[in-house]
């Protein structure tokens, strides 16, 4: 994972159903990081800094 970057961080789980979906289209490799830990308890999210979208570099430009 240390390859991999933070581009975004979201407060909720459900602000990334929608971006979760388009990326999976697109063949984009990506990790929700503390995206169980929200869902679960939702004011971790502020604990945790959010849920932080992370992708490989290389694919920085296809988001």
């Amino acid at each position: 994972m240390e390859e991999f970057v933070t581009i975004a961080s979201f407060n909720f789980p459900h602000e990334i159903i929608v971006l979760k979906s388009i990326l999976q289209n697109k063949g984009i490799a990506f990790l929700f990081l503390n995206e169980t830990l929200v869902s679960v308890n939702p004011l971790a999210s502020y604990t945790y800094g959010g849920i932080e979208l992370k992708i490989h570099p290389n694919d920085f430009e296809l988001v």
